[in-house]
């Protein structure tokens, strides 16, 4: 087994409602702290990067699940939510909701719809993400399976 490096590198010119950037492989941002927590809120902020590093690693898993189960798929989107408790100062990332939405082909059964919910929960079982973030930040998975008709 490989390990793998990832770097990234920011600058932040300023103080705490200043604006600063990052860049990461092909992402390349500005980056400040929402508005919602009395911030400027330009460009994207670490509560916006950790919902989609947790989106975008749980949509790659599912997928790549559902391609080795040979479950063949119409569509997959997505809609995530990040929950931050924001009280007197303190900021707690508490929960993420992933909201899959999996299209199967017309032809897929009942066994196949009930195959695509149990993948959609192994899926946020597999992902990197989410088992770096276990036991810090809940993650909750909210599925919608349906087929083409």
């Amino acid at each position: 087994m490989a390990e793998h490096y990832f770097y990234l590198k920011a600058d932040w010119p300023g103080l705490r409602n200043d604006v600063g950037s990052m860049a990461a492989g092909n992402l390349k941002a500005e980056i400040s702290i929402p508005k919602e927590m009395d911030g400027p809120g330009i460009g994207t902020n670490p509560d916006e990067m950790l919902l989609g590093a947790a989106a975008t690693c749980y949509i790659i898993t599912l997928a790549a699940i559902m391609e080795r189960s040979k479950l063949e798929k119409d569509a997959l989107t997505m809609e995530s939510v990040g929950v931050v408790d924001y009280t007197n100062g303190v900021i707690t990332y508490k929960k993420i909701i992933h909201k899959p939405h999996i299209v199967l082909t017309s032809e897929a059964t009942e066994k196949d719809l009930a195959l695509a919910y149990r993948l959609a929960e192994k899926a946020e079982q597999s992902c990197m993400i989410s088992r770096a973030i276990k036991g810090n930040v809940a993650v909750e998975l909210e599925a919608t399976i349906t087929k083409t008709t």
